[in-house]
């Protein structure tokens, strides 16, 4: 499957604008959209998962288009059939790792039962050794655990394709280099497209199959300087 984007979008008012002109196209397994912070990843992202409209353009994943200005298409974001993992992971505080997991499955606000989910719940507590602790709160997790809290949660609708903003950035170095193990191997197993944005070149080296070079709102060409990123994995489009 393949993501096809090209949406323009300004945010900010009138003492500070920031515009985005994203193009690209990807076919491969996993892509990393790489580039400092501040550069418009995450807009990226989020317009792709249907949780920012672009003020203008087209977005398509395979041959089903879910965003065009033009023609007025908007598929909403529970309907694009995408799984995403936030920056912060956004879980429920007040919920159980059980009752996160399960939200992923809710088709409403309501906050989801103890016991509801079933099977599916059930194979990504398992999945990430989660069972011991599916009744405990956020808050009495580790940084590791609470990754893959938001991961199951990402991952147990079943979607075509998982977005990841960030996804270590919130871990400290050496819980960072596990996790990078952990997902590596997990996205092995489940097989499905990953568009992931990062500012650190490690995890272009993990899991850049094709990388995109973001900066200042646009797709550019690669940095000059060997410290910034390897320029072999690096694709101007």
């Amino acid at each position: 499957m393949s993501f096809d984007v090209d949406i323009q979008k300004v945010v900010g008012g009138e003492r500070r604008r920031f515009s985005l002109a994203v193009r690209f196209r990807t076919e491969a397994r996993r892509t990393v959209i790489y580039g400092p912070s501040g550069a418009g990843k995450t807009l990226t992202l989020q317009a792709i998962a249907g949780l920012l409209t672009p003020d203008s353009g087209r977005i398509a994943f395979g041959e089903e288009v879910v965003y065009d200005g033009n023609a007025g298409i908007d598929v909403p974001a529970r309907q694009r059939g995408f799984g995403f993992l936030f920056q912060d992971y956004a879980l429920f505080p007040k919920l159980s790792v059980r009752q996160n997991v399960a939200f992923g499955l809710s088709k409403g606000l309501r906050n989801p039962g103890e016991h509801d989910g079933g099977e599916a719940v059930e194979r990504w507590l398992q999945t990430f050794e989660l069972v011991e602790v599916a009744r405990q709160r956020p808050g009495e997790l580790s940084g590791g655990q609470r990754q893959r809290v938001a991961l199951a949660r990402a991952l147990v609708n079943t979607p075509r394709a998982l977005l990841l903003d960030e996804p270590f950035s919130a871990l400290d170095p050496e819980l960072r280099q596990r996790m990078r193990a952990e997902l590596d191997e997990l996205l092995e197993r489940v097989a499905i497209p990953v568009l992931m944005i990062t500012h650190d070149p490690v995890d272009l080296d993990w899991f850049g199959d094709e990388a995109l070079y973001l900066r200042d709102g646009a797709i550019g060409e690669r940095p000059t300087t060997a410290v910034e990123v390897s320029p072999s994995r690096l694709q101007a489009v």
